[in-house]
């Protein structure tokens, strides 16, 4: 068994490829981003030839990974918390379609928010399409659980959740591997009929979803991720799911602890074992990442007066990530003294990078919408969302992936003029291409700024969907020539585009202005490349 250091996303990646994967689609989103990246990096992919490529977006994504299924092969998916919205439909009706090859739907949330908009927490979609959710407690759980999934995936004909938050995602440990498994072959569903979701047939196969549960639940009970580790100190039990159960043993250097633990890492959560645990211990700690999921569950399941501490009652905040001290904290334990920051040490918040190609769109709009006043820009999900810090102070809107045009286009629908959204170009195609159009249907007076950098900048410089199509979209949906504009967003060219840009937002009618100039982070890499090549040869 050959053992590496990894990320637990890269755990993930390489599970996958010694797990016989045929594909693995994803759009960038942290804390998930690096698992895709991974894959299509790595040698050993590549000589297996398995597909790995990034997506619009993560329905697409997700679609496509049903579609591998489908053809009998191994499929993962990949997302961040949010991302598990817009791939949402396909999500809950894959439990309906069941799968055929194995497929995974790995979502990694953010608790926190330390790149995210919301803490929500995955584990709910999962048991509203009630199927098998797996919640590592480490990098090496991670590993194992992507081959169990697969298998579990294949043996119940149904799509898996692998929940992940940032944490794990983000920190390494050593990981042994197993020995790599061959791809399945191409073959088709025995029912053809299995991925048609008529009415006939989705009631059908509903119901065979509903009597699978029982199947699920068991299979859980039985699991060797789900643990009852008993205790001689019964005047507290304590429940741990996932990550939670690596911060519990960070408490105890031995590794030794006094009261009766349930450790839960396969979902539908162990009934049984939760059950024995309550009724042998005086009261019950719930330790979970994200919402309080199992604690709600075990106050409706076993409400017989006992004490029950969580995110619920107070015993653990109800926002935030956990930690080993917060763990401790609510055990009983002092918590740590935390050294001052010397005052010395300056706060770095978040920043656009110096040279970035958004600093000199924004300060255009910024001079060009001066005698309108302030309020009138509606932006996105992207590196171009710093706009709303000083010195800046551009954009007054971000609320989800595509957002920024829908709503300008709703304020310039109640008379707002003029009306102004700014989009990056990946976010563009992930989920803007439907805004603007209903924007040119009922030809709302917006201007639309597509940030044009030619790469998915937030998350490390992955390809955009849109390289080389941005123009070609806006004209296929509609947006008359002369008001489609491609600016250069450099000092020197200020003027001539501050020109542009109050020109078009006096236009009544659909605007789109594209301020194009290559991200500096991967101009900077690809001329470091090409000095290495160059200096090799």
């Amino acid at each position: 068994m050959q053992k590496q250091l990894l990320l637990g996303d890269e755990a993930i990646a390489q599970a996958a490829i010694d797990a016989g994967l045929s594909g693995i689609y994803a759009y960038p989103g942290t804390p998930s981003t690096e698992i895709t990246q991974y894959v299509i990096s790595s040698k050993e992919a590549k000589e297996k030839n398995i597909v790995a490529t990034w997506t619009a977006n993560e329905k697409t994504s997700a679609e496509a990974a049903l579609g591998m299924s489908y053809a009998g092969k191994r499929a993962m998916v990949c997302m961040k918390h949010v991302g598990l919205n817009v791939a949402a439909d396909v999500f809950i009706n894959s439990s309906i379609t069941g799968a055929n090859g194995g497929i995974i739907f790995v979502v990694a949330d953010d608790p926190s928010m330390h790149s995210s908009q919301n803490e929500q927490d995955s584990r709910f979609y999962g048991k509203f399409a009630m199927i098998p959710i797996l919640e590592p407690c480490d990098q090496q759980e991670a590993y194992d659980m992507v081959h169990y999934g697969f298998e579990l995936s294949e043996k119940f004909r149904i799509p898996v959740m692998l929940r992940i938050t940032t944490r794990l995602a983000h920190s390494r440990a050593g990981v042994a591997r197993k020995t790599s498994r061959e791809q399945n072959l191409v073959k088709l569903p025995e029912n053809l009929k299995q991925f048609i979701l008529l009415p006939a047939i989705a009631r059908k196969q509903y119901k065979d979803l509903l009597n699978n549960q029982p199947h699920f639940e068991a299979a859980a009970e039985t699991s060797g991720f789900n643990t009852f580790t008993d205790g001689k100190d019964k005047s507290m039990g304590i429940i741990a799911c996932g990550l939670a159960y690596n911060y519990l043993l960070e408490n105890y250097s031995d590794r030794n602890i006094p009261y009766p633990v349930v450790k839960v890492s396969h979902y539908p959560a162990p009934e049984k074992m939760i059950e024995k645990l309550y009724d042998e211990c005086e009261s019950v700690m719930v330790l979970e990442e994200g919402y309080p999921i199992v604690e709600e569950l075990l106050r409706g399941l076993l409400n017989k007066g006992k004490t029950i501490r969580g995110r619920l009652d107070g015993s653990i905040p109800r926002d935030g990530e956990l930690n080993p001290v917060i763990v401790g904290s609510a055990l009983g334990f002092e918590a740590p003294q935390l050294q001052e920051i010397p005052a010395l040490v300056a706060n770095r918040p978040p920043s656009l990078c110096k040279g970035c190609s958004h600093i000199d769109s924004y300060n255009a709009i910024n001079e060009a919408l001066e005698k309108y006043g302030k309020g009138r820009v509606f932006a996105d999900i992207g590196c171009y969302t710093l706009g709303a810090l000083a010195p800046y102070d551009a954009i007054n809107t971000c609320v989800d992936m595509g957002a920024s045009i829908t709503m300008a286009k709703g304020a310039a629908d109640a008379g707002l003029r003029p009306a102004v959204a700014v989009i990056g170009d990946s976010t563009f195609t992930h989920s803007g291409i439907t805004g603007l159009l209903d924007a040119v249907n009922d030809n709302s007076s917006i201007t639309v700024f597509i940030l044009d950098n030619a790469t998915t900048g937030m998350t490390g410089g992955q390809p955009s969907s849109a390289f080389g199509k941005i123009e070609d979209i806006c004209r296929g949906i509609g947006v008359k020539e002369e008001h489609i504009r491609v600016l250069k967003p450099l000092p020197k060219k200020h003027e001539e585009n501050l020109a542009v840009i109050k020109e078009e937002l006096e236009y009544e009618g659909v605007s789109v202005i594209i301020p194009r100039r290559e991200c500096i982070q991967t101009l900077n890499k690809r001329m470091r490349d090409k000095f290495k090549e160059k200096a090799k040869a």
